[in-house]
């Protein structure tokens, strides 16, 4: 019994392999998704083998990143859509299964921060960046998850941050917010796991992007922030791509509810 046990084993394992972070055939759609983190995911994706649905408030960007995908062989969708706002994220929803009929993959990549002195921080700026960074994402994993739950498979990657775990002076709402979406991600996984719908999020550290640029102009900044990182630099936007493939695919079809740090060390490196 034990010889047959450990040749199923075997077999097994012979028969996992690249083929298992394959995305072809998936539709994938991307929040966020015309510049920054989020062109580089919806990049990314395509690149796995993936038709790849953006997304953004504004549109500018938008045509050129679905240029992108389709230049990559796969079919590429732009939609403006807010996603703060329930009823543009079920039309974003439905905007893609016009076009696709399905959708197997969503990564909120949307998000927005400001650094704001804690004692000064606005109502409205509260709303702002919590708005867009916790109640867009929950919203898009809602109109999302009504489709992935009647499909009973799914994988939704939701865009954390290194704030999720540490605090940072003038960072209160952008920290609150991304806390709040490990939390959401570990809720939702629990609630939709039973029905083959995924959730998982990724934590980015300092990663380069327009957002962060003013940050990255500070000299002394850079310096200090350099060494605590052990990998001794900056993220780049296509450092994330791996990551969100692997939760994407097959390969990671036994996880959910996790959080993967992308940080280049920086969280194991924290002083005590």
């Amino acid at each position: 019994m034990i010889y047959i046990l450990r040749g199923i084993f075997w077999q097994q394992q012979k028969e996992v392999g690249v083929k298992d972070f394959s995305l072809q055939g998936k539709v994938a759609l991307v929040t966020g998704g015309s510049r920054g983190l989020g062109q580089a995911i919806a990049l990314g994706l395509a690149e796995a083998g993936a038709d790849v649905a953006v997304v953004s408030q504004t549109g500018a960007g938008l045509e050129e990143v679905a240029r992108g995908i389709e230049a990559l062989g796969r079919q590429g969708l732009a939609i403006t859509g807010n996603v703060v706002i329930q009823s543009e994220t079920k039309r974003i929803v439905q905007k893609v299964l016009e076009k696709f009929s399905r959708l197997d993959i969503l990564v909120n990549a949307a998000g927005v921060n400001r650094r704001i002195p804690s004692l000064e921080v606005k109502e409205e700026e509260w709303d702002w960046i919590v708005g867009v960074n916790l109640k867009g994402t929950f919203f898009m994993c809602q109109a999302a998850g009504e489709i992935m739950l009647r499909q009973r498979c799914g994988s939704i990657i939701n865009v954390a941050s290194l704030l999720s775990e540490v605090g940072i002076p003038t960072l209160a709402p952008y920290a609150a917010s991304k806390a709040g979406v490990v939390g959401l991600t570990r809720v939702l996984a629990a609630e939709w796991g039973p029905y083959g719908v995924r959730v998982n999020a990724i934590g980015p550290g300092y990663f380069r992007t327009r957002m962060t640029e003013r940050l990255f102009s500070d000299a002394h900044w850079v310096e200090r922030f350099l060494q605590q990182v052990p990998l001794g630099r900056a993220g780049d936007p296509h450092d994330l791509v791996g990551a969100v493939v692997f939760l994407a695919s097959e390969a990671s079809g036994y996880i959910t509810g996790q959080v993967i740090y992308v940080d280049g060390g920086y969280l194991c490196a924290r002083p005590a």
